[in-house]
């Protein structure tokens, strides 16, 4: 038996009582205290800033384009049509309220070590989304692993946390990791450019660096939530072990010495080390979400450094 075999067989599936436990009085009641606190922390500031321009009937000057039947004459540039005897409409920018995309990473990685990182992720993007809900935000909450798993469409309002605590309680761990995939499902089927919150371990195979520039090509904000548990990094092994890949199943007979894991254990901090340095070359918003940290406090690390609300 591999020793990831017999890890699985300690680590069953999560109960519903501890997925009901994930959301409890003690919970919402910090939540509460999170919202007075990001208040604070962005006093003065109008609530739903987060906007994008886009042409219509604002206020501000954009551009102009040639008139076609059936448009309003009322934004007609009469100066324009005497001085050159062209018939051009006036484009004004007017603001839309952008949503708040939670992309959870719901892969089997994300389960391994007794479920510890997906059970974070949840709790981050609950706490996360009620703050929107209650900045008068739209947020949406999208689960993935090699494709769009599940979906629940965007909501406002306070009252809708309810419902992105049943949505994130039903989530479970499974499939393998293909987030490049996923995202451009993602971006295909949201037409309406806002802030997208992706959590996940980044374990893809294929390498974050292409999930991540497919939210950035498509013009979507970015605030990348790196689920790290530090477990991953030292695993309990030595001798001659069969590691099993708990999302392909691939198997591969090591020897595992002190030197082996030491060299494991500097790969992964220089993974760490690329997937900040990557976002921060690309203007993403990065943060490292230690499961071992409470997630309120990370939550509070999150708002101070800034970029999920403006």
């Amino acid at each position: 038996m591999s020793w990831l075999d017999s890890f699985r067989r300690r680590s069953p599936e999560p109960s519903a009582k501890v997925e009901e436990e994930l959301f409890d009085e003690e919970f919402q009641r910090k939540l509460d205290s999170l919202v007075l606190v990001s208040r604070k922390v962005f006093a003065g500031r109008a609530r739903a800033e987060r906007r994008s321009k886009k042409s219509g009937s604002g206020i501000e000057f954009a551009d102009h384009r040639d008139y076609t039947a059936g448009d309003d004459f009322r934004y007609v540039d009469f100066n324009v049509y005497r001085r050159f005897g062209r018939l051009l409409v006036r484009l004004y920018e007017e603001e839309e309220d952008l949503a708040i995309y939670f992309v959870l990473d719901t892969s089997a990685s994300m389960g391994f070590g007794e479920g510890r990182k997906l059970r974070y992720a949840k709790q981050l993007a609950a706490a996360l989304a009620y703050i929107g809900l209650a900045n008068l935000d739209r947020i949406g909450i999208v689960a993935t692993s090699s494709r769009i798993v599940e979906r629940m469409p965007t909501v406002r309002g306070k009252g809708q946390i309810f419902k992105a605590f049943h949505f994130l309680r039903g989530l479970t761990p499974k499939g393998p990791t293909k987030l490049k995939e996923a995202l451009e499902s993602f971006v295909a089927q949201n037409k309406r450019r806002g802030l997208v919150v992706l959590l996940s371990d980044l374990y893809d195979p294929e390498g974050f660096e292409r999930a991540l520039d497919v939210l950035r090509y498509a013009k979507f904000e970015v605030f990348v939530l790196h689920v790290i548990d530090r477990d991953d990094a030292s695993p309990k092994l030595l001798g001659d072990v069969r590691l099993d890949d708990c999302e392909t199943g691939m198997s591969r007979e090591v020897t595992v010495t002190p030197k082996l894991l030491e060299k494991y254990r500097a790969a992964y901090e220089a993974y760490l080390h690329e997937v900040k340095r990557y976002c921060a070359e690309h203007q993403m918003t990065y943060v490292a979400a230690d499961v071992s940290v409470p997630f309120d406090e990370l939550i509070l690390r999150v708002l101070r450094q800034g970029g999920f609300l403006r």
